[in-house]
């Protein structure tokens, strides 16, 4: 992806060496200008992006300045990196840190990771418009900060791993593996904004994981944390955001979180393109069918059963009060990685899921259901410091002569679940 501008350059000195990555790069125009001038700048310009070049005075009181000034530009997110001299620099909040040594090697291409994000978001407020413009109902915008919806996976062994975990479940969703195999399953099960690589594995098995993310696309964006230790050359290209950090467990969950943060966004904007692209009967949110589009979707399967006379089962996974939002959304999304292409489910008003198994008779679809549980309850947690499992309750029920899509429901009441194993 090319890196156009234009992009503000921010620093009280001439950066030459910052300067000449991004001419190289072909990022152009660079806009450069001193930390003072850096809130008009971003008026006047409408940047792309914005570089801070060097540490700057009062860094949480400027980084405030900037987000102030970023929150008033219309248009998609503007996303800052800050080249960070010293290993004590401060961790803006907002800001995709980088240390300067990696600088020449990393600061083109997670520029370009940052603008794809930023792609994504105008793709997103395009077609938005143009649903408007046809009368048509544009599914809303997932609300909050993308943080409240990141998660990021910490895996290790060694003394370090219960402070990470402490460190980063306090801030953010927590997904903990003991050793690089689960961590490998989680990403498969979960949408994972972050993976932070603590101490105790061989580094043979760490430099093996690193390769493998790098040469799947689907991860080819995921902010990595690693020990320095690690030696593995990859193209900066397959895998931008991996980071080789030794710090105390705060800084390395500071430093992930704006990562994560864009991670998030993104993952909420691929979610907004597929509701635009079924013309919004898909949950921006989850991925899952609206309620509405799930009845209506039920009532043709329910017909097409009673016509040809196959099976059609129905589950409802449904969670107690103390799970919240959060978990349930979860959840929902990893339903939506694990239904099959043949079945469809849709989240309800109380944080219920509802599935709905095409051709499938009740023995089968209790198996299925089983299994999609087992992985919600090894892989969602509650939110809080305690963070509980989420072990759904579960109902069943299969299409009898007669039924309609309400009575079929009707028979999945939360006073017929039961508790799953």
């Amino acid at each position: 992806m090319s890196l156009q501008g234009p992009i503000v350059l921010v620093a009280d000195r001439r950066v030459a060496d910052v300067f000449a990555v991004l001419s190289q790069a072909g990022a152009f125009p660079v806009v450069e200008c001193a930390w003072h001038e850096l809130a008009a700048a971003v008026a006047s310009v409408n940047p792309a992006a914005i570089v801070l070049a060097e540490n700057g005075p009062e860094s949480e009181t400027l980084a405030a300045r900037i987000e102030t000034a970023r929150a008033a530009l219309a248009g998609p997110i503007v996303p800052m990196i800050a080249v960070m001299h010293g290993a004590e620099a401060p961790v803006l909040s907002h800001a995709l840190t980088l240390g300067f040594d990696a600088a020449e090697r990393l600061l083109a291409p997670r520029l370009r990771a940052a603008l794809r994000v930023r792609a994504l978001h105008a793709t997103v407020l395009r077609r938005a418009e143009a649903f408007s413009d046809q009368g048509l109902a544009v599914p809303p915008m997932p609300p909050g900060d993308p943080i409240e919806d990141a998660t990021v996976l910490v895996t290790g062994r060694g003394r370090n791993y219960p402070a990470l975990t402490v460190a980063i479940g306090e801030r953010v969703g927590l997904v903990g593996a003991l050793s690089l195999e689960n961590a490998k399953k989680y990403l498969e099960a979960r949408d994972i904004d972050g993976v932070v690589i603590g101490d105790g594995f061989n580094r043979a098995v760490v430099e093996n994981f690193l390769v493998e993310l790098g040469s799947d696309p689907r991860w080819r964006d995921l902010p990595v944390v690693v020990s320095p230790e690690i030696t593995c050359e990859l193209d900066p290209e397959r895998l931008p955001n991996l980071e080789w950090l030794r710090a105390e467990p705060a800084r390395v969950a500071a430093h992930i979180l704006p990562f994560a943060r864009l991670h998030a966004l993104a993952a909420r904007m691929r979610r907004m393109i597929a509701s635009l692209d079924q013309k919004g009967i898909v949950d921006p949110e989850t991925g899952l069918l609206q309620r509405q589009a799930f009845m209506h979707d039920l009532a043709r399967a329910v017909t097409d059963a009673d016509a040809r006379g196959v099976g059609l089962s129905i589950a409802r996974f449904a969670f107690e009060a103390g799970a919240g939002r959060r978990a349930t959304l979860d959840a929902a999304r990893i339903v939506g990685r694990l239904v099959r292409a043949t079945d469809f489910a849709c989240r309800d008003e109380d944080g219920s899921i509802v599935i709905a198994f095409t051709e499938t008779e009740l023995r089968m679809a209790h198996v299925i259901a089983r299994r999609i549980a087992s992985v919600i309850k090894h892989t969602a947690l509650t939110p809080g410091q305690e963070r509980h499992r989420v072990t759904p309750a579960i109902a069943l029920a299969a299409l009898k002569d007669g039924d309609t899509p309400e009575s079929l429901t009707g028979r999945i009441s939360t006073d017929r679940l039961v508790a799953a194993v």
